[in-house]
């Protein structure tokens, strides 16, 4: 059985999903790089999000971090204020 992992999402990554969160298949020894061009994939609108951050256990993640499935990740776009 594959492992899944959730994923979190706000602002306009929810209204592009649809969703508030969603689970997501992990591959053995995933990382956030590779979570996020299979959710680029399944979601191309997602690319299009400049400097969208990505939190691993409420902590902000690099592209290389490993994830296991226990994890959770959040992904965060940029908030725009005035």
């Amino acid at each position: 059985m594959n492992a899944s992992i959730n994923v979190l999402l706000f602002g306009i990554t929810r209204d592009i999903t649809g969703q508030t969160a969603i689970q997501h298949p992990l591959a053995p020894h995933a990382r956030v790089s590779d979570l996020l061009i299979q959710l680029h994939g399944q979601y191309p609108r997602l690319a299009d999000i400049r400097a969208l951050l990505v939190a691993v256990n409420g902590e902000y993640a690099e592209p290389d971090t490993k994830l296991k499935s226990t994890d959770e990740v959040a992904l965060i776009p940029p908030v725009s204020g005035g």
